[in-house]
C-alpha cells in the first residue's frame, strides 16, 4: 500500500512516510520535529534549552568544534553530531552529552571530545 509522502526537513523533497534516513540526502532523522537529545521532547532550533527536561541545547561539534544548535546537525559543518563509543566491543554512536557511553556504561577516552550534563 502506498502512503502519503512527506517533505524531508533537511533537504525538502517529499519521501516516504516511515523513513528514517532521507533517500535522498541521506540524513538522519528527517521527519517530524527536532528533538530533544536528552529526552526526546520536541524543541526548536533557537531555543536556549529543552522546555521539558532543561538541557542546554548548545554544543561544541565534535568534528569542527565550534558551538552549534543541539540537533542532529551542526550548523557550521554539516557533521552529525554523534561520539562514538571507543570500547571496541561496543562502538555504539550516541549525542554528545557526557563522559560515558549510554551503552555499555564505559568512560570515553581522554581524546574523545564529549559534553558533560550540567
Amino acid at each position: 500500500m502506498v502512503g502519503y509522502k512527506h517533505p524531508c526537513r533537511y533537504c525538502g523533497q517529499f519521501i516516504p512516510s516511515g523513513s528514517s534516513v532521507c533517500p535522498l540526502c541521506s540524513k538522519a532523522n528527517p521527519l517530524g520535529p527536532q528533538r530533544c537529545p536528552q529526552c526526546r521532547n520536541p524543541v526548536q532550533k533557537n531555543w536556549k534549552s529543552c522546555n521539558n527536561c532543561g538541557l542546554e541545547l548548545s554544543v561544541e561539534c565534535p568534528t569542527c568544534h565550534e558551538q552549534t544548535a543541539f540537533t542532529e546537525y551542526c550548523q557550521h559543518c554539516d557533521a552529525r553530531l554523534v561520539v562514538k563509543c571507543t570500547n571496541e566491543k561496543c562502538g555504539a554512536e550516541q549525542p554528545p552529552l557526557g563522559d560515558t557511553c549510554i551503552e555499555c556504561g564505559e568512560p570515553f577516552e581522554d581524546g574523545e571530545k564529549t559534553r558533560s550534563e550540567k
